[in-house]
């Protein structure tokens, strides 16, 4: 892996941001930015990359070309899961393992939002479509999830209907923002769109900014929660997404050229969801701790991708091109 690389990441102005997050909680510091802010700052972000993406798309070429990176993406999280759930089952029991392994088949749209920050600053472009793979990648595991679940589970009797699930993934507000923005970036016109352009674009990194120094504080103050499990949930936490985002950066060659959507296919597949999987998973494994796949996924793989794992998968895309 080039060091250089590394470096450059971990001199990144939003991630040293991150890391003051951690600092001000480690420190006990009054620092504290209102959830109104950080609801609305979020859902700025997911609104930008979902316009940018609809408008890639507008300027592009929307056709039989989709179709594998699509399938790929469907698989990839659809896979995950069931790989992931047998190999902790035995560990952690049957519900607390449907859901990890619900998050880590899922995906992060903060990772995601990280990861354009990285293309950005080495000046690559990736294809908008891959924000549409994004939203659809979030319901596949959380469906794997929900049929081990009712497949392993002895003791759960009462469970929603798979079919309440899927349609609780679909319009789970993060999902929701994410596809009406990318529908309404490729129908809007050019002209038009320029308009907002300032707002989509220009502001987009100080937004990130301010929303990584929140994560910050949040991942420090999860991390502590699930020290009772051991060694065991912290390394497969920093496996998985080691193990699927390296496999997943190699293997989208087979279905993408360009080395931005390669890239990001392999975040993808390294991310793990601590949003829309545990509002699933509240209802799905109601028995199983928020308090071991929450911070397996932010406080542990979240941090791990945003300053290794990045560029690690982004040297194995350079190396296999």
């Amino acid at each position: 892996m080039n060091t250089d690389l590394l470096i450059a990441n971990l001199t990144n102005p939003t991630l040293l941001f991150f890391l003051l997050g951690v600092i001000a909680h480690v420190v006990k510091s009054d620092l504290e930015i209102p959830p109104t802010t950080i609801k609305f700052i979020s859902i700025y972000l997911l609104f930008s990359i979902g316009f940018k993406g609809g408008q890639e798309l507008a300027h592009g070429h929307m056709g039989s070309a989709l179709v594998a990176p699509l399938f790929f993406g469907l698989a990839v999280a659809s896979v995950i899961p069931l790989y992931a759930f047998f190999l902790i089952k035995g560990k952690l029991g049957v519900q607390n393992a449907g859901a990890v392994a619900a998050a880590y088949g899922s995906v992060s749209a903060v990772t995601f939002v990280a990861a354009t920050g990285f293309l950005e600053a080495e000046s690559i472009p990736f294809g908008g479509h891959m924000v549409a793979i994004m939203a659809l990648m979030e319901s596949p595991a959380i469906i794997v999830g929900m049929v081990l679940l009712m497949r392993y589970d002895k003791e759960e009797k009462e469970r929603p209907s798979l079919g309440h699930m899927i349609k609780h993934s679909f319009t789970n507000a993060s999902v929701l923002i994410l596809i009406g923005s990318l529908l309404i970036g490729l129908v809007a016109d050019a002209k038009q769109a320029e308009g907002i352009k300032p707002f989509t674009t220009d502001i987009f990194k100080g937004f990130l900014a301010i929303f990584l120094l929140e994560m910050g504080m949040v991942t420090a103050a999860r991390f502590a929660a699930f020290r009772k499990y051991g060694g065991f949930a912290s390394t497969m936490a920093i496996l998985f997404p080691l193990v699927n985002g390296s496999i997943v950066a190699w293997a989208s060659g087979f279905v993408a050229t360009g080395l931005g959507d390669r890239f990001m296919f392999a975040v993808l597949a390294a991310s793990a969801s601590y949003i829309a999987v545990p509002a699933a998973m509240r209802f799905a494994a109601p028995k199983a701790d928020p308090g071991l796949y929450i911070p397996m996924a932010l406080g542990v793989t979240f941090p791990f991708n945003i300053t290794i794992g990045m560029p690690l998968f982004f040297a194995i895309v350079n190396a296999t091109v």
